[in-house]
């Protein structure tokens, strides 16, 4: 698997020298520099967003379980999207929850700046290059959700069509952040190991759809709506509810990268 490296943080396009990035000693601060650095950007202004300072922030906040608890809800079979904070329209910033053995589909961004910071667990990314400009138009039936878990099934046939080229695959532990913008691909997300993980994910600006696509065949469908399961620790859908544990002490990490 290949080791992460600090190419990583690079963005879409060449970022201006980032100024000292305050040090960010809980979940709190780390939402309080967002609003900061966020509010006052147009939308049309988040493209020539320095990543890298943004980057910086969330590396450089440590995973306090205590802080995001009440975020931490768990769907039977699919991942689970939690939103932690609106960010006045211009961002969203949210904890994402992945049972054993569940991944994303593969998929775009719709143009934004997408951010996970891995705070329990470890997650596996893997990169792949856009389709050929016929394949990467929308057909097929639209999932009901951007974490419906049929997308693992094609309901394309494979014939004659061109799978998926993976770019790169990369294993995040404990406090790593990874970074993907659509001018640098496509990816998934997969929670491989046999216990939960979760993830803290800055999308800037928001989006509600994206597109998804088939690895056998590299066709596109839309995503649905991208629903939240909770939005201020508050679950939605409370029949649906699914335990794996209670988040994980602090005083207990053992494993992982240390800030």
């Amino acid at each position: 698997m290949e080791e992460l490296s600090s190419q990583e943080t690079l963005g879409p396009s060449e970022s201006p020298a980032h100024s000292a990035v305050p040090a960010i000693s809980s979940l709190e601060e780390l939402i309080n520099f967002l609003h900061h650095e966020l509010d006052s950007r147009g939308i049309g202004e988040m493209d020539k967003l320095d990543v890298q300072r943004i980057q910086a922030a969330m590396e450089s906040y440590c995973s306090i379980p205590e802080e995001w608890a009440r975020f931490r809800h768990f769907d039977v079979g699919r991942y689970t999207r939690n939103l932690v904070d609106s960010g006045n329209g211009k961002f969203n910033l949210m904890i994402l929850c992945w049972p054993p053995g569940v991944a994303s589909p593969i998929h775009d961004h719709a143009g934004s700046h997408c951010l996970m910071k891995v705070i329990e667990g470890e997650l596996k990314e893997s990169r792949y290059a856009w389709p050929q400009s016929s394949s990467a138009e929308v057909s097929g039936p639209v999932l009901s959700s951007i974490t419906d878990q049929s997308t693992m099934y094609s309901p394309y046939s494979s014939f004659n069509e061109r799978s998926m080229k993976t770019i790169k695959e990369t294993d995040f532990s404990l406090d790593q952040v990874a970074y993907i913008h659509d001018k640098i691909g496509l990816h998934r997300i997969s929670n491989s190991i046999s216990k939960a993980a979760v993830s803290l994910h800055l999308y800037c600006p928001p989006y509600e759809t994206c597109k998804t696509f088939d690895e056998k065949t590299s066709k596109c469908r839309g995503s649905g709506r991208a629903v939240f399961f909770s939005e201020g620790g508050v679950v939605k859908f409370p029949k649906s509810v699914s335990s794996f544990g209670e988040a994980p002490s602090i005083h207990g990490r053992t494993n992982g990268f240390r800030c």
